[in-house]
């Protein structure tokens, strides 16, 4: 006979399963992203529309999520391939994770791309009120939702969704059309 302990996290895995759902069927593919503004832990401020004309990966994290913290090997290398033909990434620090953390963890795993902070939560609010990690969007050059992930992304799978978007690629796509 199950115990009450037993029905509690059968509900609880329920609720994670239910959220992860929604999490892909959101309405976000299509839609515009969202307009924001970021702070990197080095004062940089942009605004996500900034970077129009570039594929973007815009992914949640905290330094308390260990698949996110698994993650960050691979969004390096996805990154420190793709970067020179035009990817961006930026990483989303969560607002409860303490700033001092997200500096030594940037400075330890040696993140080369854009690392933010979402200090009072606008930034996960503006992208659907993202409360799990990893949560991540790839976001098209003309600035409209790809795709959203809830948990660890496939980075062989983004680099092939990535084919194409890039502009050193479509520069080569459009001469190899000229070549025909």
């Amino acid at each position: 006979m199950a115990t009450r302990k037993d029905i509690l996290i059968g509900l609880l895995v329920v609720l994670v399963i239910a959220s992860a759902g929604v999490a892909w069927v959101a309405p976000w593919q299509g839609e515009r992203a969202p307009e924001v503004h970021f702070e990197t832990l080095d004062g940089e401020r942009f605004a996500l529309d900034e970077l129009q004309g570039h594929p973007t990966i815009v992914a949640f994290w905290a330094t308390t999520c260990t698949i996110c913290v698994q993650e960050i090997p691979h969004f390096k290398a996805l990154y420190e391939e793709l970067y020179p033909e035009g990817l961006e990434l930026i990483a989303v620090a969560m607002e409860y994770d303490p700033e001092d953390q997200v500096r030594a963890m940037a400075k330890e795993r040696e993140m080369p791309y854009r690392v933010v902070l979402d200090r009072d939560g606008s930034i996960a609010r503006a992208f659907g009120d993202i409360r799990l990690t990893p949560t991540t969007f790839l976001i098209g050059p003309n600035g409209e939702i790809l795709q959203q992930r809830l948990g660890m992304v496939d980075t062989d799978k983004m680099r092939e969704r990535l084919t194409g978007l890039l502009p050193g690629e479509q520069v080569a796509l459009f001469e190899d059309d000229r070549r025909g």
